[in-house]
């Protein structure tokens, strides 16, 4: 037996061929491809750049970049948020470590009063919308080319010489 796995992984290792052919189950008709074989025509990929472009030149990302360079120079938003990370990292040492379910339930009360006021500055609100304007924008984008694709298919696939009604 150990000749024949040495044999197999010879023959493998050497020939590269085995007893199917790659990109295809047996007795599929449909090719299977692995993804690190798959290439995107260049054209794609040119005009998925060029919608890139388009969508960072758009109103809702210089909105988002705006928003984020302004909280960024805002030392109150910054002590803010530090705050807030360091006492995530405190309730979880004493849920973990000191098992102490009182000072967590404290913790997490500071936690939601420093988010209280970090929420209640405008430029805060305005760059959460922000985010949820470009997230909307990229799903209507996607949608969009989906259904495209999808509506192609299904009017490439529709029969040639179908009656025009149906009476």
């Amino acid at each position: 037996m150990a000749e024949r796995q040495a044999a197999a992984k010879q023959d493998s290792d050497t020939s590269g061929k085995h007893d199917h052919e790659h990109g295809q189950e047996p007795g599929a008709s449909i090719p299977v491809y692995d993804t690190r074989d798959l290439l995107v025509r260049s054209d794609i990929m040119a005009k998925a750049k060029e919608l890139a472009n388009l969508i960072y030149t758009s109103e809702e990302v210089q909105q988002f970049r705006r928003a984020e360079k302004q909280i960024q120079g805002n030392d109150r938003i910054q002590t803010l948020i530090s705050q807030i990370k360091k006492k995530q990292k405190e309730a979880v040492a004493f849920e973990q470590t000191f098992k102490n379910a009182a000072m967590v339930k404290k913790i997490e009360s500071e936690m939601e009063n420093l988010q209280d006021e970090l929420d209640g500055i405008p430029i805060i609100t305005e760059f959460q919308q922000s985010q949820s304007d470009i997230n909307y924008l990229l799903q209507m984008v996607v949608s969009v080319i989906r259904d495209t694709v999808a509506e192609k298919i299904t009017l490439d696939d529709a029969p040639e010489d179908a009656p025009e009604n149906c009476d």
